[in-house]
């Protein structure tokens, strides 16, 4: 499957959660915060985009609220507006 985002978008990816083992069980109401992390999976071919040189792999910080969660195939994905991206983790 190829995902390709149209002008300014870039879609994104959630990197893996690490789980560790607790005795603590909460309940379903609790709520997680939400990540602001994640790896650039595709580009589109917007002008900003290559102007600031993102590229596939990069790991970036994201709006908390900025990106639509889209669901293909069983993965999750984040398509976001290039306006999103906050900053660029080296």
């Amino acid at each position: 499957m190829k995902l390709q985002p149209l002008g300014d978008r870039v879609v994104i990816t959630k990197p893996k959660k690490e789980e560790k083992e607790s005795s603590i069980v909460l309940p379903d109401t609790a709520e997680e915060k939400r990540s602001q992390e994640g790896i650039i999976f595709a580009l589109g071919k917007g002008k900003k985009i290559k102007k600031l040189g993102l590229k596939k792999g990069d790991r970036v910080i994201y709006k908390e609220f900025g990106p639509t969660e889209i669901e293909i195939q069983d993965k999750e994905y984040l398509v976001a507006d290039f306006d999103d991206i906050l900053a660029i983790i080296n």
